[in-house]
């Protein structure tokens, strides 16, 4: 059971956490100031140390460094007290076992650290060994250059001793680059060290100076967590040393890691300001739920436009052009880099009104690649009586006409020069104009159903909607879902584009045949929130901020969960799930 360690937010496999000394120290943080090291089994047996509140103390223990025979670490493994203070355990990333610790030193750090295949494989596999909430500690290897990508990855804490060491060295470290000292002629920093200047500079002061910079770095990189913006600054900060941008990359490629500690929900930007923010957690799961679990459900042509640099896309002019011009009479989808196909009625649905992207007019073949597969599966999975491409000559029509070689569909051509010229928009008007508008009522009808496939699982909007007479108040984008009698089930939650459902909304969802995401409790009643020692278990499927069913022998409730499911079961510490409506049984 983890005692002092709690997480309080997370950023994919970054975590913001507390550890509970008696003065708390927010992670990822620097430790060296508050660890007592009860020292090696190598060198001499040693008894369990006494403790206390104020350190965290590093039990005896045997390190076993990168490459360690899996014998030799089976026969001098290390059996670790139980402890009532703040305690550590050293253990090999392929090794790592549970053993009631707070935290958890990676003994072969060293031997992983600087190779980016290694790395990734080593924190992954020591991540999923340990319990979800005791913090990783990585000793010895931590700069300012790579801090950020070691939160990013996992890590809760470090120390200052490689800083230090290369200070001492004559090494001078800033956040993006090493210097030897004697090659600067002036000091680039402003901070306490430094601030007699570089003729009066001792490697003493550049050793503190380095310890300085990693504290600003490690700073800024917690602010970036709780604002949810961390990938966006480790895009940047891994570009400075090629193993960084290795390691980066690597972890793209653990879609599963990454994608089960990711919220599905968030108010903050996302900003894709290179190639690499094609394969980001969230980017990828957009474009998966759109060509798995929507579908299309209105029987007009679809028009497929270019995107706009405001968002939502139908506030921008020229998707109010278009609009005039369709009237209600095809279905729009607007085609984006990095997103893929945006349907109009996910037009709000994160990220598709949160993300900002690098406009220079010219499509990267990455790019075009990318949105071509995402079409080609959206129209394979849609059907459509045919395809109206209203979109520029430059790369958007490249795309299309990618796709239009592979599925069996009719396709049309309406933008002379740019989709917003007079001539253009009198095409797309003209090529629907035999085509009968759709109702504000299906529109509104086909909108939630669209959002509860996306939020929840393919056919979901009709598992939880065609079965009630269900009628709509409120208008777009807070849209209230009512049943026959007027029961409010579930609003329209516009700054995310998900919805909410009240008492009577979960259990219709909890009584269809719609993927439910259900956390059971004990015997209790919910105020608030779910802590995670209240959880006798939880859908594996459950990511932060899904909408979840909370069901117990003592109450039923509906809210917004804070962890992943897995993490709810495992963790004795922490908010598993924030209540907005209960109900005592």
């Amino acid at each position: 059971m983890t005692d002092y360690f709690e997480v309080h937010a997370r950023d994919g496999a970054a975590r913001l956490g507390e550890l509970r000394l008696s003065e708390s120290r927010t992670t990822p943080a620097l430790v060296d100031d508050v660890v007592s090291d009860a020292g090696s089994l190598w060198a001499a047996e040693r008894d369990a140390p006494e403790g206390d509140e104020n350190n965290l103390t590093v039990l005896p223990h045997r390190g076993f460094p990168a490459g360690t025979r899996e014998e030799v670490k089976e026969s001098f493994a290390v059996d670790y007290p139980d402890t009532d203070y703040p305690s550590a355990a050293v253990v090999a990333s392929d090794a790592a076992r549970k053993v009631g610790a707070d935290a958890y030193i990676l003994s072969d750090a060293h031997g992983f650290v600087g190779h980016a295949a290694a790395f990734k494989d080593s924190v992954i596999e020591a991540r999923e060994s340990l319990p979800a909430d005791t913090a990783l500690y990585l000793s010895g290897v931590a700069t300012p250059t790579n801090v950020a990508t070691l939160a990013y990855a996992g890590v809760d804490l470090v120390d200052a001793k490689r800083a230090r060491v290369k200070g001492f060295e004559g090494r001078y470290f800033t956040s993006d680059a090493e210097y030897f000292l004697e090659d600067l002629d002036e000091l680039p920093c402003a901070c306490s060290a430094c601030l007699g200047g570089r003729e009066e500079f001792t490697r003493e002061d550049c050793a503190e100076h380095n310890e300085n910079v990693l504290k600003a770095e490690l700073a800024t990189v917690r602010r970036r967590i709780r604002d949810g913006r961390l990938r966006d600054y480790v895009e940047g900060q891994a570009r400075h040393d090629v193993w960084l941008t290795a390691a980066f990359r690597e972890f793209d490629q653990q879609y599963g890691y990454l994608e089960e500690r990711t919220p599905v929900i968030r108010d903050s930007e996302l900003t894709a300001a290179t190639e690499d923010s094609l394969r980001r957690v969230e980017i990828q799961r957009f474009a998966e739920r759109v060509t798995t679990r929507y579908r299309n459900r209105f029987d007009t042509p679809l028009v497929l436009v270019p995107c706009s640099a405001r968002k939502p896309y139908s506030e921008s002019q020229s998707h109010g052009q278009y609009h005039d011009a369709i009237q209600f009479r095809a279905h729009q989808a607007s085609m984006t880099s990095p997103i893929g196909v945006v349907p109009q009625e996910l037009e709000l649905t994160y990220p598709a009104q949160h993300y900002d992207s690098v406009v220079t007019g010219r499509w990267s073949e990455d790019e075009k690649r990318f949105v071509t597969e995402v079409l080609r599966r959206y129209l394979e999975r849609n059907e459509y009586p045919r395809v109206v491409a209203h979109v520029p000559p430059e790369g958007y029509r490249d795309i299309v006409e990618r796709v239009e070689k592979e599925v069996d569909m009719p396709f049309e051509y309406t933008v002379e020069d740019h989709p917003t010229t007079t001539e253009s928009l009198a095409n797309l008007a003209s090529t629907l104009s035999n085509e009968p508008k759709y109702r504000k009522r299906e529109r509104e009808h086909n909108t939630v159903k669209a959002i509860a496939d996306y939020q929840f699982g393919d056919d979901a909007g009709d598992a939880l909607f065609s079965d009630v007479d269900v009628r709509m108040t409120s208008r777009y984008p807070k849209l209230q879902v009512r049943d026959g009698d007027g029961e409010q089930l579930a609003t329209m939650v516009p700054q995310y584009g998900v919805l909410s459902f009240t008492l009577e909304g979960a259990r219709v969802w909890d009584a269809s045949d719609a993927p439910t995401k259900r956390i059971e409790i004990d015997g209790f009643v919910p105020h608030g929130s779910v802590l995670a020692p209240g959880v006798v278990d939880a859908d594996e499927e459950i990511r932060p901020g899904d909408e979840v069913v909370v069901d117990g022998p003592k109450a039923f409730a509906v809210g917004r969960a804070e962890m992943s499911g897995p993490e709810m079961t495992e963790s004795t510490r922490g908010i598993g799930a924030e209540i907005r409506h209960v109900e005592e049984k």
